[in-house]
């Protein structure tokens, strides 16, 4: 656990190349996300060793260390601090910055102080040759920052393909939302279960009011971010989105049907705020300054509300629905099926980063029906991956290495933080990370097959899972619920466990590194090169 969170921004500043190549910070539930100026002056390893430090990720655009949650918040904060004061935070930083300017200033005037009382003037092929030695650190520079543009580049263009960027811009669209949608959650957990108890009559009415407010107006904020990331002005966003919850769209009528406030929910709202978007820029790159102030946001406003209002939002309303009547069909139906398949993909959805087209899905239903019915089927991952490393810890005995990983990494993972399990354990190791997967569909399993019962579970926001999601349980009584939930996890746990124990690791693993007859090192544990891990 990170007790000084600035002494951890300190530690990490100069290891992802000090505060000149910081371009943006920001940070999710788990990870503080860095813009970088040049990816190669990133040092991984070290980074990685930083106490505190869950594991690193590169997802193209932004480069991720993996804090936890809670932490991320209060490093993030200090990370920006000492940016802001020009990352002179530590002693190291301070010493280095006072040797740069020794030997480049202050140590050069005071010898060329000194020189020209008692020195000859300098030759030309002496003045020659400083210039060729300047030019050449010059020329050395400069080919040392292409080559890092240049890798920045390439990689940029690796992660560039137009799904990983919708995703991208996705995420970051409704990332920013989640600890609000948490909040709200769990206030909402909190007046459904007082109402079911009757306690409390006077303040239910309260907190029903307090969980409600944000979600009745989320339409707003998901138009302010959109217009944000698409380049536009965030608050003409917001405007146009706003047109989607204002109740006095009851009286406009499109396609022969009065429409209702809200419909279309999330996906009306970024459909708006993307065209208000274009149409803002397409104002502004055409008007001259002086009608560019009046006519830019009238024309954003009018142009895209009136599109908003006669057609999208009652097509985004058509799939809002869609995708309500889908989720609700394809787990009261097929639910063990579907709650196998869908536990079961998600870690390899999360290695690639495609779960983030699961984050407006999960908000219309949670819009829709108060709670999202995917979450608790896919938090079922996270319960294999647990059961796996257990698994891994136990086989592996002597590997005292992994072993602390795992017990540094097993907390978080039994909260819902998987990425130091899945980053640090499983995934290097190969087939653990296939047998977590198994466990994952194992308890999907379990829970779709209580929604065929006619048990339903579901979760009133989104960001949490494992033992943190109870609080926001929702469905046919929490009692019931969290029953089911922690059932589904106990069978993701064990199975889990059982298949990696048995077919996770490979023949051997976990054998003593001496032969117990010569005493001497078996040659695969011998110094030198490891085999590659199983895949």
């Amino acid at each position: 656990m990170i007790k000084d969170p600035h002494a951890t921004a300190a530690a990490l500043l100069p290891l992802v190349g000090g505060p000149a190549n910081v371009t943006s910070v920001a940070h999710c539930m788990t990870r503080l996300r860095l813009g970088l100026a040049d990816r190669s002056r990133v040092d991984d390893e070290a980074l990685r060793a930083v106490p505190g430090v869950l594991g690193v990720v590169e997802d193209g655009a932004s480069y991720q260390v993996v804090l936890g949650p809670g932490v991320v918040g209060r490093v993030t904060a200090a990370f920006e601090a000492l940016l802001a004061a020009g990352g002179t935070g530590t002693a190291d930083d301070r010493a280095d910055g006072d040797g740069r300017n020794g030997d480049g200033e202050d140590g050069g005037k005071s010898a060329g102080a000194d020189d020209a009382s008692v020195a000859p003037a300098v030759t030309p092929a002496a003045d020659t040759a400083a210039d060729t030695a300047v030019d050449t650190t010059a020329d050395t520079a400069d080919a040392l920052a292409r080559r890092g543009a240049e890798l920045k580049a390439r990689q940029k263009a690796r992660n560039a393909t137009p799904l990983k960027t919708v995703l991208r811009r996705v995420a970051d669209i409704f990332v920013p939302l989640i600890p609000a949608l948490i909040g709200c959650g769990i206030v909402a957990g909190i007046a459904g279960l007082l109402t079911n108890l009757r306690w409390l009559p006077g303040l239910t009415p309260a907190l029903t009011a307090l969980s409600s407010a944000f979600m009745a107006l989320i339409a707003v904020f998901v138009g302010h971010n959109t217009a944000r990331e698409f380049g536009g002005t965030p608050v003409l966003g917001g405007a146009v989105a706003a047109v989607v919850v204002y109740p006095g769209v009851a009286k406009v009528t499109a396609f022969g049907t009065a429409l209702a406030p809200g419909q279309g929910g999330v996906l009306g709202a970024l459909a708006a705020a993307v065209l208000g978007t274009y149409v803002e820029k397409w104002c502004r790159a055409r008007l001259p300054g002086t009608l560019d102030v009046l006519l830019t946001p009238t024309l954003t406003v009018l142009v895209s509300g009136l599109l908003s209002l006669y057609v999208l939002m009652y097509a985004a309303g058509e799939v809002a629905t869609a995708i309500g009547t889908a989720a609700d069909w394809l787990l009261t139906t097929t639910g063990a099926l579907a709650g196998l398949i869908l536990g079961g993909l998600f870690l390899p959805l999360v290695m690639l980063g495609l779960h983030q087209a699961l984050i407006p899905i999960h908000t219309t239903l949670i819009e829709q029906q108060g709670h999202t019915v995917l979450l608790p089927v896919l938090a079922m991952a996270g319960a294999g991956q647990v059961g796996a490393a257990a698994a891994v810890y136990v086989r592996l005995r002597h590997d005292t290495s992994l072993r602390t990983t795992i017990r540094s990494a097993l907390p978080a993972g039994l909260l819902g933080v998987g990425e130091p399990l899945i980053y640090g354990v499983s995934l290097p190791l190969g087939r653990p990370f296939l047998t977590a997967c198994v466990g994952g569909a194992a308890g999907g399993a379990f829970v779709g097959l209580f929604a065929m019962l006619g048990t339903e579970v579901g979760a009133t926001a989104i960001g949490p899972s494992g033992w943190a999601l109870f609080p926001l349980l929702a469905g046919g009584g929490w009692a019931v619920t969290a029953g089911v939930y922690g059932g589904g996890l106990l069978t993701g746990y064990a199975v889990g466990f059982l298949a990696t124990y048995f077919f996770g690791l490979p023949d051997g693993a976990g054998r003593p590194v001496c032969d117990p007859e010569k005493h001497e090192p078996r040659p695969a544990d011998r110094p030198g090169p490891r085999p590659a891990s199983p895949r």
